[in-house]
């Protein structure tokens, strides 16, 4: 009997066993299926807070541009950074998002589908998030071009260049550097071609393109006499200043945000991109402070932007000594480019757009391959440079085209009478500070 009882509860003892190692696996299985789903979530929700961040952007610039301009056409620099999002987020939707990370065979540009529902009907919700984050970027290369033909670009045209760059121009160049981050496969990063977050995807493109219409359209009234370069300054510095902090603040959501992921890489790319800022302003300071014989407030602003966009193609593969570096060089280089561009090619560039985002943003992705952590060969550098040329070679004869038949066809450039009275009243009917007056004696040029 007693045998019996005690076989029994031997039995019964493994049945408990065997069942509790069952529900033990069962626990530790729905925890693992909980951490991934945490994990997941939590890229979403990074990747989400990013884009809104870089969206934020936009209200940076619309604050540099029309700090950095005059008060009579404030109105047009914020419908001009107001549409460019609205225009450039319909076409990037209809046709870039395709054309950038489309499947392709060619490594040239996305071939399969075009609207953004094309890509909607697995139902992984991810496309969406992504498609978020990356119509953000879409729209800051649009927007550099505002800056760089302020003052004198009829409303129309911009709507016009808004949406070809946004359809066109970038989505191509994206898919060869950017293709492989959803769907495509682009020739360039196949290369190995370095650009974490776009010092030359997003800024180059936008500062070529920036070069290119400041050529078509000309320079201001009154910018160059008798060839003698003459200064047109801004009407508001404090409000150029609250631009470039917005700009700084969400460019936490350009670098960092472009790992798509909740992960602990966030933390470097964070640290480089504030360093990278913060070394740019101390190099433009000094630049200009040597140049000028005063710390100039203006240059010094611009300083910051160019040590961020230099940090951006390297800011998650560059030591922070060497973010150091590269945004103290990027600060000495923008205010050498500025006056280059002004005083020797005589080209308009009211914000410094071309210098800021085409130049320092290719010096940035030759930086990141010049202080490349993991180690730097010649294939590196001759990878970054050829994306660098690449760049160029196609963005800037193609919007050069694209200005050219704009001007041709509905027109670029406004009458010299709207440009004197400001474009506010003359494409808008409403001026930005209606309580204030100039004063008639006043240059007109000036106001």
């Amino acid at each position: 009997m007693k045998k019996r009882v005690t076989v029994l509860l031997l039995i019964a003892s493994l049945i408990v066993v065997f069942l509790a190692g069952i529900v033990w696996a069962d626990s530790g299985g729905e925890k693992a299926v909980n951490a991934t789903e945490v994990q997941r979530h939590t890229d979403f929700v990074w990747t989400l807070i990013a884009a809104f961040l870089v969206f934020f952007m936009q209200a940076g610039f619309a604050m540099v541009e029309a700090g950095f301009t005059r008060a009579k056409n404030a109105v047009n620099i914020i419908m001009k950074n107001l549409m460019d999002m609205s225009m450039g987020a319909i076409a990037f939707w209809a046709i870039g998002f395709g054309l950038m990370f489309g499947v392709t065979k060619t490594g040239w540009f996305g071939t399969t589908g075009f609207f953004l529902s094309d890509f909607t009907r697995d139902g992984d919700p991810w496309t969406l998030a992504f498609w978020m984050f990356q119509v953000v970027f879409c729209a800051t290369a649009a927007t550099i071009v505002s800056g760089a033909m302020a003052e004198r670009t009829k409303f129309v045209a911009y709507l016009v260049y808004s949406v070809v760059l946004s359809a066109f121009i970038y989505p191509v160049f994206g898919s060869w550097a950017w293709g492989g981050l959803y769907k495509g496969s682009g020739w360039l990063e196949n290369l190995g071609f370095i650009d974490f977050a776009g010092s030359t995807v997003v800024h180059s493109v936008g500062g070529w393109a920036a070069l290119a219409g400041a050529i078509v359209i000309g320079p201001r009234v009154g910018k160059y006499v008798e060839g003698k370069v003459r200064a047109i300054p801004g009407h508001n510095i404090t409000l150029a200043a609250l631009g470039v902090f917005i700009l700084w603040f969400g460019w936490y959501g350009f670098n960092p945000g472009s790992t798509t992921a909740a992960t602990e890489d966030i933390a470097l790319i964070a640290v480089n991109t504030t360093l990278s800022a913060a070394a740019g302003a101390i190099g433009a300071l000094i630049t200009s402070w040597l140049m000028f014989r005063k710390p100039d407030a203006s240059m010094t602003l611009n300083g910051v932007l160019a040590g961020l966009v230099s940090i951006t193609a390297g800011c998650a593969n560059v030591l922070p000594a060497s973010a150091v570096l590269i945004g103290l060089i990027g600060g000495v280089i923008v205010v050498i480019s500025v006056v280059f561009i002004d005083q020797v090619l005589k080209i308009d560039d009211p914000v410094g757009a071309v210098s800021v985002h085409g130049v320092c943003g290719a010096w940035g992705t030759l930086a990141a391959g010049l202080f490349n952590s993991s180690g730097v060969t010649l294939k590196i550098i001759g990878v970054q440079m050829l994306g660098i040329i690449a760049c160029f070679l196609w963005v800037f004869p193609t919007a050069y085209v694209m200005f050219r038949i704009i001007k041709a066809t509905v027109g670029l450039r406004v009458s010299r009478e709207e440009e004197m009275e400001g474009l506010d009243v003359g494409e808008h009917g409403i001026e930005a500070y209606p309580d204030y007056q100039v004063h008639p004696d006043a240059s007109t040029v000036n106001i």
